[in-house]
Order: structure tokens, then sequence, then C-alpha cells
């Protein structure tokens, strides 16, 4: 029996996945869960399982190549000599007798995403196809609204998301934990050829009118914004084999990881009325009591900076100021505080900007909060880190300083109403104890939603952070 695979929703909600590599070939033989290929969503690299043993019989994507969400992905041939054959049904004794259709062939309940295969149908209620192995529980039946082809005699079973996007494809499908315009947005044929030949990526400026209607309008005043959107001249193209011209210019496509951060961006900027503050501050205690927390034997294996002191002293000023540890709910009209603290920290990769969440960072200790730090940005940067370690952050931290940059202007993670940048250490003339002295000192940027949070507020918060920092002492007195 030769089924399909199709490419199932990772548990993220998004609507397509890049090929980043094959770890089998056509005629191999592959065992169940065994990992077939790595895939890149706009969130990270995902291994897919095998849902059959079998063999592979085919290959419906090149790598490099984007598939949408189910949309054929590999064929296997499954089942022994004895196996069924579909058309006749030969090979199983155990079909009702009462039916004189062949009975439809389904997998074994165990892993894998959606399959089709080439069985016909049957009267038996269709059995839910489960879910591939670590991305949840299989949909029970009638949990995915499906539907068939058209024309008589189909045999073959559309995903209903799928159908949506060829039948009506300005018609908009939101999925994922945030507003964003994942699926191709709403717009007419006229105004989707305005964006294609000024070079408009139209979920960019739908991320810019959430709900809207994307209008000529609204196409024209980004590109008139975004000029670069533009498409270049056709002779600075290179053409085959390259030429001096073509090396003028070099053309990557928009994809995973970094389409979804700029479509994150645009909306939290037109979204939330951002404000920054900043605040410079003496930090060498802070130094001081890391050099000397390096020499603890204790303390061997663990590597505790900067970042992870900044790191503490947030989730202690957040307990102070708990607005800046909340969110702006635009349904229910309704700000609403977390009592927890999920802190994102901002990591950059090869693929892009990711935001990793280290989960109830505000109930870990120093040491815990520093290796959680370490893993999580040793397995964002080799685009492990989980589809699910990505979302839910209540507030984000970005580290700039590593990079040699003393401050900036951070935008807000969506959904959260404050992000810390952290500026580079400097040793620094600073005045101390009246007299002037070289001093460690760094810039603390903090950028917040203003419809949660008030001037005084992201105030008070930065300052209460900043004493932490200046005297790490006073850890012990905050709450």
């Amino acid at each position: 029996m030769i089924a399909e695979f199709l490419l199932p929703d990772l548990g993220e909600g998004l609507p397509e996945a890049e090929i980043v590599a094959w770890l089998v070939a056509e005629g191999d033989e592959v065992a169940l869960n065994q990992t077939i290929a790595e895939v890149e969503t706009a969130k990270a690299v995902v291994e897919i399982p095998s849902p059959y043993a079998g063999t592979v019989q085919g290959l419906h994507a090149a790598a490099g190549d984007v598939v949408l969400v189910g949309s054929p992905l590999v064929s296997f041939a499954v089942g022994g000599p004895d196996a069924e054959d579909p058309a006749s049904g030969e090979g199983r004794t155990d079909r009702p007798a009462e039916s004189g259709a062949p009975e439809r062939a389904v997998p074994a309940r165990h892993s894998g995403g959606e399959v089709r295969t080439t069985a016909a149908a049957t009267t038996e209620p269709e059995r839910a196809t489960p879910n591939l192995v670590g991305y949840g529980a299989a949909p029970s039946s009638g949990a995915r609204p499906r539907r068939r082809a058209r024309g008589a005699g189909a045999t073959t079973t559309l995903d209903l998301d799928t159908a949506v996007r060829e039948a009506a494809p300005h018609d908009v499908v939101r999925t994922g934990p945030i507003d964003l315009p994942l699926e191709r947005p709403r717009s007419t044929p006229p105004v989707r050829k305005l964006a294609k030949d000024l070079g408009v990526d139209l979920v960019l400026v739908a991320a810019a009118h959430p709900g809207e209607t994307i209008t000529r309008a609204h196409v024209e005043e980004y590109a008139a914004r975004v000029p670069a959107a533009a498409p270049a001249p056709a002779s600075t193209v290179p053409p085959a084999g390259g030429s001096a011209t073509g090396d003028r210019v070099t053309r990557t496509p928009i994809r995973g990881v970094r389409k979804h951060t700029a479509a994150a961006m645009v909306h939290s900027a037109f979204t939330a009325p951002h404000a920054t503050t900043f605040l410079t501050v003496d930090v060498t205690a802070t130094t001081e009591l890391l050099a000397s927390l390096k020499t603890d034997r204790a303390l061997d294996g663990h590597r505790i900076g900067v970042l992870a002191i900044v790191a503490k002293a947030v989730c202690l000023a957040l307990g102070r100021t708990p607005a800046l540890n909340a969110r702006w709910d635009e349904d229910a009209f309704e700000i609403v505080e977390h009592h927890y603290v999920d802190l994102g920290i901002a990591a950059a990769t090869d693929r892009g900007l990711v935001v990793p969440v280290i989960r109830d960072a505000d109930r870990l200790p120093l040491v815990d909060l520093a290796d959680a730090i370490a893993e999580l940005a040793g397995t964002a940067r080799a685009g492990r880190t989980a589809p699910a370690d990505m979302t839910g952050g209540t507030f984000s931290i970005t580290n700039v300083g590593v990079f040699g940059v003393d401050a900036g202007t951070p935008i807000l993670n969506p959904g959260e109403a404050g992000i810390l940048a952290v500026g580079a250490v400097r040793r620094t003339p600073w005045e101390h104890r009246g007299e002037i002295a070289l001093r460690d000192v760094l810039t603390l940027s903090l950028s917040f939603d203003h419809r949660v949070v008030d001037g005084a507020e992201a105030a008070r918060f930065l300052t209460d952070v900043a004493g932490v920092l200046r005297e790490p002492g006073r850890a012990m007195l905050l709450r």
C-alpha cells in the first residue's frame, strides 16, 4: 500500500515549514519513529519522525523548499506481500462480511502526522490520524474538520486549512499564540498584484493593520515608508553563470525565524505605544562579586555572569512593580497581571533573533538561573529550542552588551509589557565617595507598553534593578 505523509502542524499553529535536510532517500527502509527529515519553522528546527515502518517511495520536496502544512511530504510503501491490495481488498480475512467495499487502510495508532492513502473510502467512520510523537495527544475523530475533494469518484481527503487556502486565498486563518497574520492576509487580487510589483510582503503590511482588509493605500503607504522593499532593477539580478553586475547584490529569501520575527516586530511596533527610559549604574560591586564566585570551588561547572545577576534583579523588581509583568488583552479590554515570571532571554542565532523562555524564573536561585540561561542560549544557537519554549513569556531581557553596545530602544515582544536591554560593562571614570575613580559602569534601557505601565512605575522598576546591581546585598531586602 502507498501512503502519503502530509506535513503536520507541529503544535505551533504555523502554516508552513522549510525543509532543512532529508535524512532518508527514495528506496530507503525506515523504522517506526525514525527521524526522516529536519524542517525549520518560524520558531525552530524540528525533527520529523516517520509514522510508518516501510520503504520510502518518494520525497515530495527538496531541501530548501517551503512546504505548507497539510501538503504531501513523503510517500511510503507499507505492508508486506500479504498486505491488502487497496483496490481489491485481498489479503484480509477480518473484513465484515456484509460490507461490499474494501476497508480504508489506516496506520497503526502509534505516531505520525496526517496521512493520506490510496485506499477508497468506506461507510466506516473516518478514523482520526495520530499526531507526531512529542507534539501532543492524538486528536479525537472530528477534532480536525476535513472535507472531500469535489468530483465523481474523488478519493483524496484534503485538510481544511489547505482547502481554504486553495479555494479562497484572500481569507485569513489566524493561528498561533499571538494575533499575527501568519496566513495569507485578506486582500483583493489587484492589491496582491500591486504588492508583488512593489516588492511588498503583505504579511508585514497586515501586521500593521490587524483585522483589516489590506487596500491599495495600505500597500502604497508601506512601500513609501520602506523604500528598500521595492524590487531592484532587472539589471541588478545576477544572470545564470554570474557577472560583474550580478555580483553587486545578494538576495536572501525571507523565511522561517526571520520572517516570523519581522512580522512580530511590526505588529508590536504598530500596536503597543512604546516608551523607553535609560539608567546608567555603577556595577563595580557586582563585577567584584562575580570575580569572587569564579574562585569558589563549590561553583565549579557553573557560569555565573552579569546577565544572570540582571535576571535575578529583574525577577525581584517585578515583584515590586507587577505592572511590568502584565499584558494588554485587546479582546477582553483588560490588563492581565501575572503572578509568576516566565522570563524571555533574547538570543541571536544564525537564523535570526529568538526569545526562549525560562519558566518560573522568579523561583530559581541564582546558580540555577545562570545554568538555565547558559543551557537556553546553547540550545537556541543550535536551533534546537522546542517551539513551546518560545511562547508565553511575561517579560524579556536582551543583552546588547555582548556586541559592545551601550544602550538601545528594544521593541517589545508581542504580548509583554516590558523588555530590558543590558549594555556593555565599561571601565569608566565615575564619581565614587566624593572622588573620581575608575568604576565598572553599564546602561540599562527599559522599553515598556505605555498603555499598561506609567512612567513612574517604569522608573521605580529600573531603579530597583539598578539598586541590586549597584549593591548586590540589596537583593536580600527585596521581595
